[in-house]
């Protein structure tokens, strides 16, 4: 009896250490069912007219699920080893990069950065104060336009700078800027010796097997097997070509879910490699995920989640003009999610919306399925475009008689009547026509009608109209009074 008690207390033992030591991770990753995973994903894409998406899922520094779904535009399937722009999420890279120099004693965060860039200028007498930290943190106060002038190249991109001036005493509040993220590659540079691109070649890429990534200049400097990306309209998707501009540092990394899945177990374990290279140092991987003095939803190249989100996530999110991507961290469970997107949709951060719902998934809840937002709101902009389509030209065919009615009515007295048409006419033609030579800007009409089409093709319908509009009534009315 007494043996058959000892045998009882022993396995109780095992049952309770069992239950309480690795189930806890291992239950998590047994209830992910990838099955599930591929339902949600392709349902979403399908219900919400995107192209396709990859997503790469890690659990406690391991790759537990990849995939692809959808295609590219040259109508190939999208794997979990397609290329894909990130955006800034390209900024952690980044981050990792000026942190790899701070752990090797080559500079100090709270040092100022014209301490080691010195011939960077900025026209603000505060620019001296500006700290390696703040810049990270983006509290630096600097600007983020959205109108600058093109670059080739890394140092004609920083050197843009020169006539800004900061919106805010350096350390006093958070605002994003991609000009921080320029100024940090320049600063990883001139440190390093490298070109930015190389270093992160062969201090992060390499090490991690990332051999599918790397980061580009420009966003029009040509990648190898990469497809163009899409813009979203009315539920469907268009191929677009990116817009134009210098975005190295701050959004320059192209790569695959199969790479960011070597990326995210790095991190996840604590600044390790698969070979057990330590490529961070844990207090400073810790310190990236903090809150910053002057930013509490930011910390170094990453985004917190704010209190209501659950579970809590280190994030970061990155959108161009026809890709999107999404980054998560989850500490409470060890699941770490990516997902890139070849499309751009200007409503909606689809990719959050999607790595959203994987997480759900790994918490063994039901994600939450939402209505097609941007679809409904495309939809409901092509309606109003088309009533404006009628009674545009309803307006047109009865301009003689408006004219007519007005044929006794002074000059000025006609003219003013024609100013709420041409209001419009005057603020769309400065947007599509003046706004992309603003600076010389490298922009053009074509990538304002990019950015968003539904409300674009909109504008352009009400910009035909009323210019339209306009000139027949002006020409009724010199017709009539000749007669």
């Amino acid at each position: 009896m007494s043996k058959k008690l000892g045998i009882i207390f022993l396995l109780t033992i095992f049952f309770f250490q069992t239950m309480h030591l690795p189930l806890s991770s291992q239950a998590a990753a047994q209830s992910l069912e990838t099955n599930d995973i591929d339902e949600f994903v392709m349902n979403y894409i399908k219900r919400n007219g995107l192209p396709g998406a990859s997503i790469v899922v890690v659990k406690d520094g391991q790759v537990v699920y990849k995939n692809g779904y959808g295609h590219d535009s040259n109508g190939e399937p999208l794997t979990e080893k397609s290329l894909m722009r990130i955006a800034s999420v390209s900024k952690s890279f980044t981050a990792f990069a000026v942190l790899q120099l701070v752990d090797e004693g080559k500079i100090k965060l709270d040092d100022p950065v014209v301490n080691y860039v010195p011939k960077l200028t900025i026209d603000d007498s505060r620019w001296d104060q500006v700290t390696i930290r703040q810049l990270l943190s983006h509290t630096s106060g600097i600007p983020n336009p959205t109108i600058v002038s093109p670059a080739n190249n890394l140092k004609a991109g920083v050197d843009r700078l020169h006539d800004w001036k900061l919106q805010s005493q350096p350390g006093d509040k958070y605002a994003y800027s991609n000009a921080n993220y320029w100024i940090l590659a320049q600063l990883v540079e001139e440190i390093s010796g490298m070109e930015f691109s190389q270093y992160l070649k062969q201090k992060m890429f390499t090490p991690l097997g990332m051999n599918n990534s790397l980061t580009a200049v420009n966003s029009g400097d040509p990648v190898q097997g990469l497809p163009k990306g899409y813009v979203t309209a009315y539920g469907t998707a268009i191929p677009w070509t990116e817009l134009e501009q210098m975005f190295q540092g701050a959004g320059g990394v192209v790569t695959t879910a199969s790479d960011m899945g070597k990326w995210l177990s790095m991190l996840t374990k604590k600044g390790k490699s698969e070979s057990g290279e330590q490529l961070l140092s844990e207090e400073l991987l810790e310190a990236s995920y903090s809150p910053q003095p002057g930013s509490e939803k930011y910390g170094l190249g990453w985004s917190l989640s704010s209190p209501n989100v659950k579970p809590a996530r280190i994030s970061h999110s990155g959108s161009l003009s026809t890709f999107q991507s999404q980054q998560d961290i989850v500490p409470s469970s060890g699941y770490a999610v990516a997902v890139l997107l070849n499309s751009f949709t200007p409503t909606l951060e689809h990719a959050y919306e999607i790595s959203s719902g994987i997480i759900q998934l790994t918490e063994g809840n039901e994600p939450e399925i939402k209505a097609p937002v941007p679809k409904i709101i495309d939809l409901s902009l092509g309606v109003i475009t088309l009533i404006y389509l009628v009674l545009g030209i309803r307006g047109m065919i009865r301009s003689k008689k408006w004219s007519a009615i007005r044929k006794k009515h002074s000059d000025w007295r006609f003219y003013l009547r024609l100013i709420p048409q041409l209001v419009p006419v005057v603020g769309i033609g400065w947007l599509f026509f003046i706004v992309p030579t603003l600076k010389n800007n490298s922009s053009t009409t074509i990538d304002a009608f990019g950015i968003w089409p539904a409300a674009m093709l909109l504008l352009a319908i009400v910009f035909i109209i009323g210019l339209v509009l306009t000139f027949i009534r002006i020409y009724y009315r010199i017709k009539l009074n000749r007669n």
